[in-house]
């Protein structure tokens, strides 16, 4: 009997070492990444020093568990960086969220052809800037790598293409992408907030909006595309569209922060 619960007291030990005490996965944090987020993300170089710290831990945490990979292309670290900031963006309200439907992004070296992630034959490439896999393609993201850098490199623009793609990803979590994320969104604002859609799409498909006209498509874009533009120029959006803006807050959790563009 004594050798027995030796033997178990063993057994927990080593199964402490290895479940418990293993280090955290970092993937392919580059050194040098608070200098890269710092001058390449201006959401990070607006958040205070305590936000700072939890931002990068994100970063951390994301290129932990999601794997970023490049056809045909080479994946610099600068990229890994503006995949996970892309990411950790949308979520920063959420500490403890992680993406449990996205194990991979793949990174193009251009605009793609949604066919060519189903068939190696096909080459018709059309000028698709990202998308969320489906079917074979479930739990991948794509995204062609020139418009994830230009998301991050304009701080004045409104668009964001790994943004936007990202809460997609979000909007996906309750099981439909409709722009709709039950998810993230209190029940009690549901009906205002597909009302403030319906009202904003009808607003830019006369023209009297400064949303990008790729958000009047469908529900689900207007939301993606609505997001780049909260999360790029929280200030502009909050004095155009301020009845948007605070229920984006509730969405997510968050205020994004503002500061003037330029890199430090």
């Amino acid at each position: 009997m004594d050798a027995y619960i030796v033997l178990l007291v063993i057994v927990v030990m080593v199964a402490v070492v290895l479940f418990y005490k293993k280090p955290q996965k970092r993937g392919f944090v580059p050194p040098n990444f608070r200098k890269l987020l710092q001058e390449h993300v201006s959401f990070y170089r607006a958040l205070n020093p305590e936000e700072k710290i939890r931002f990068e831990e994100k970063i951390i945490e994301f290129l932990g568990y999601i794997h970023v990979k490049g056809i045909k292309t080479e994946v610099e670290e600068i990229d890994r960086l503006l995949v996970a900031a892309s990411g950790v963006i949308p979520i920063f309200g959420f500490p403890e969220w992680k993406y449990y439907n996205l194990r991979e992004v793949l990174l193009y070296p251009r605009t793609f052809d949604h066919e060519e992630f189903l068939s190696e034959a096909a080459r018709n490439y059309r000028d698709t800037l990202g998308m969320v896999g489906n079917g074979p393609m479930q739990r991948v993201m794509i995204l062609s790598k020139p418009a994830l850098r230009s998301g991050f490199e304009n701080s004045m623009s409104t668009e964001n293409t790994g943004i936007h793609e990202f809460v997609h990803l979000l909007d996906k979590e309750d099981g439909a992408v409709d722009g709709l994320p039950e998810a993230l969104l209190k029940h009690q604002y549901a009906i205002p907030w597909i009302n403030l859609m319906n009202d904003n799409i009808e607003a830019i498909k006369e023209g009297r909006s400064d949303i990008n006209t790729y958000g009047a498509t469908n529900k689900a874009e207007f939301f993606a595309v609505a997001s780049e533009y909260f999360f790029k120029r929280p200030d502009l959006f909050r004095e155009n569209h301020r009845d948007l803006y605070d229920v984006m807050t509730r969405i997510f959790h968050q205020t994004p922060p503002t500061s003037l563009p330029q890199e430090s």
